[in-house]
């Protein structure tokens, strides 16, 4: 088989053409190469990679088809001080994010951009947000001196052959994506295993939907098609053309009669996001016949339809989650999910060529190597692994994946959950009135930050858990969400959760993770209109309960000088007979 021309263009567009060589122009690559997304290709940048010291290849028997990665200790998170919303109005972009007039950054980038991929090679990557062709997907081609990216997009977006003939046809806008890692290479200099630049910026023009990135080759700061692209520059194209770019997972329910139930929830981080997504019923409603499917972990595109009805895709392929706390326990689908063809990045190694973090399992191994290469043992006072180290695992390989999560048309949304961690004051589950209602519920959505005292933690407030991924300004994107009930037919029902509950003690009121799904059910009743509520003062709730079952304990009893107090806001599926009258069969 005679080997590609990585070199020779693979698309048509004559804007695409004329963009590639305008920006090669600028940053001086000693080669071009087009992406095709074959298997062939993948494995070829991995093995490069390989030889190059970035990858370790894991033990094959163990943990097949699989890499490991270790950043330079300066570049290992999202770095929100350097991001820029560079609309033309500093209005636009709103007192939540940073702002810098869009001429004076293209000034300046061109500066930085100019030579800074010489001694390296510009990947020409096409992506599609979302299955080829959907209407709701979106395309994008990043421009990107890094192998580690391209082989990383390919786990996480739909990339390629397929991608070039969509942009070929000319029907949709192509998001222009460039990425650098700032860190040339002169004749006979030899690279790093690792190369980026102190100096780093990520930076958004909303009105063109350019993405520029310089500096930086870790997550979101190089994944453009992730943060970037999804959320910053798709929510202000949401904006502009009636729909929904959100920081929300996606599930599916099935009752024991069939009936498919589809929530979105959106939940700042440390709220076990992931987990929702994933989860797994109880045995005691497994058996009945409760199911739970995942669309998407992370971020949701929802789009009315023909009918006014919202449907929404996951727009990413892949999951890129944090690592640590990620175990057999709190999460068995996200393990199967990473167990083969993934990329970890600032784990630990084994001695046997496998990877270890933090609440991976109850015991460490005696010995490992550290995200930063030196040896480490239970007794070491650092971490093994990095807390924000990092899987990029296929969605396929999810054993709950949902049948129509790669459906074009999307998935039909009746629920949206918000959420956050609170110890005190917020309920475990309750129902807005109304769509109104529910974007007030969501826009003063907060998240405690952790403290050894609840009444020393701090609320961060994160509206939509979009604070810092909303690419305009907060109020008019909350207006946004207002307005989208004019297109609709039937609004989804908007309900807020919180697991987090402690008692005087400081211990957890509710048991979490799989009994969560016992809140699910309650939500998906109400959604369906099969269950009654009672009206309170912040919305329906549930009626009143004492005690009931759970999957960790014969029973679970709220203290009671606790239920005494806090017994109207105390909200539990199957309560018992509730004397509300008001239905929510109707669309509100």
């Amino acid at each position: 088989m005679t080997a590609r021309n990585t070199a020779e263009p693979l698309s048509t567009n004559k804007n695409l053409l004329k963009w590639v060589e305008k920006i090669a122009a600028l940053c001086k690559p000693d080669a071009i190469h087009w992406v095709d997304g074959s298997q062939e290709e993948y494995d070829s940048l991995c093995q490069n990679l390989v030889e190059g010291g970035t990858f370790t290849k894991l033990n094959e028997d163990l943990w097949p088809g699989c890499f490991y990665a270790r950043s330079d200790p300066s570049d290992v998170a999202r770095v929100e001080d350097r991001t820029y919303i560079c609309s033309l109005s500093k209005d636009n972009a709103g007192p939540t994010n940073n702002w810098e007039d869009p001429f004076k950054m293209r000034r300046r980038l061109k500066g930085l951009f100019d030579g800074c991929m010489k001694g390296r090679t510009m990947y020409v990557l096409p992506f599609s947000m979302g299955p080829v062709g959907s209407p709701i997907s979106q395309i994008g081609v990043e421009l990107t001196d890094s192998a580690y990216v391209v082989v990383n997009m390919r786990i996480m977006a739909r990339i390629g052959e397929a991608v070039f003939q969509e942009i070929d046809k000319g029907e949709k806008r192509v998001v222009p994506c460039v990425h650098t890692v700032g860190a040339p290479l002169e004749e006979g200099q030899a690279d790093v295993v690792w190369p980026c630049n102190k100096e780093k910026y990520i930076v958004h023009f909303p009105e063109t939907r350019e993405i520029w990135s310089y500096g930086s080759g870790y997550g979101g700061n190089a994944l453009l098609g992730k943060k970037c692209f999804a959320l910053r520059i798709a929510s202000n194209m949401a904006r502009d053309e009636g729909w929904m770019a959100e920081h929300m997972l996606i599930l599916g329910v099935e009752d024991p009669q069939g009936e498919k139930t589809y929530v979105g929830a959106a939940f700042p981080s440390a709220c076990g996001k992931t987990n929702f997504a994933m989860l797994i019923p109880p045995k005691s409603l497994a058996a009945k016949g409760w199911k739970v499917t995942t669309v998407g972990d992370d971020i949701a595109w929802i789009k009315p339809d023909e009918n006014g009805k919202l449907r929404a895709i996951n727009p990413e392929a892949g999951f890129f989650g944090v690592a640590p706390g990620t175990s057999d326990e709190t999460n068995p689908n996200a393990m199967i999910s990473l167990a083969k063809n993934s990329i970890f990045t600032n784990v630990a190694l084994t001695p046997e060529g496998g990877v270890w973090w933090e609440g991976m399992t109850k015991e460490p191994p005696p010995e490992l190597t550290d995200w930063k290469g030196n040896p480490w043992t239970p007794a070491s006072e650092t971490p093994a692994a990095h807390p924000n180290a990092r899987f990029t695992a296929p969605a396929s390989q999810c054993p709950t994946i949902d049948d129509a999560w790669e459906d074009p048309n999307g998935v039909p949304i009746s629920a949206i959950v918000f959420g956050g961690r609170r110890a005190t004051t917020m309920p475990l589950v309750y129902q807005a009135f109304n769509w109104s209602g529910g974007v007030y519920m969501g826009a003063t959505m907060g998240s405690e930050m952790t403290a050894p005292q609840p009444a020393r933690c701090k609320v961060r407030r994160d509206p939509m858990a979009m604070l810092p991924f909303c690419g305009y300004h907060m109020g008019d994107y909350l207006r946004h969400w207002m307005k989208m009930q004019r297109s609709l037919s039937e609004s989804p029902r908007v309900f807020n959760v919180n697991w987090f509950r402690k008692d005087e003690n400081g211990k957890f009121l509710w048991p979490g993770f799989s009994d969560n799904m016992r809140i699910l059910q309650w939500i998906v009743d109400r959604s369906r209109g099969r269950t009654a509520a009672k009206a309170w003062k912040p919305g329906y709730i549930s009626g009143n309960v004492p005690s009931m079952k759970t999957s960790t304990g014969p029973t679970w009893t709220f203290p009671r000088r606790t239920s005494r107090i806090f017994k109207p806001w105390i909200a539990m599926p199957g309560a018992g007979k509730s004397s509300d009258t008001r239905s929510c069969s109707s669309p509100t």
